[in-house]
């Protein structure tokens, strides 16, 4: 089992700036592929952003992309998700997931691909 908390959500206005965070435990955190997705109120859950178990490869949906930026630690078992020039529209629960890796380079942008998630943390960016 792998648990995740995330951290880091908040309010914010639009063009500002938030970074949320995964802590992972439970599992050699090395060997797992890690991603984001969000869930906006009576909305399906959408892929954000995926990192390789080796943090070399990183993969985001077109929505985001060269806005938010995923890394990680795997010296401190973190995954995080740095979030720029909001929109309102980026308003969502954030969650982390994670999945073990099939080799070191994949990523997974797939809801499915995901056997373990964290609780979510809200993001709510004004207008």
């Amino acid at each position: 089992q792998v648990q995740l908390v995330e951290s880091g959500g908040g309010l914010v206005q639009a063009g500002g700036s938030l970074r949320l965070s995964c802590a992972a435990s439970g599992r050699t955190f090395s060997n797992y592929a890690m991603g984001w997705f969000r869930q906006a109120p009576g909305k399906a859950r959408e892929f954000v952003a995926a990192i390789s178990s080796s943090g070399g490869i990183t993969n985001y949906a077109e929505s985001v992309k060269g806005r938010f930026t995923i890394s990680r630690d795997n010296a401190k078992n973190t995954v995080s998700l740095q979030l720029n020039s909001l929109k309102p529209e980026d308003t969502a629960d954030y969650y982390c997931c994670a999945r073990y890796r099939e080799y070191s380079t994949r990523t997974y942008s797939r809801r499915d691909d995901y056997p373990y998630w964290g609780q979510g943390t809200q993001v709510t960016v004004s207008s």
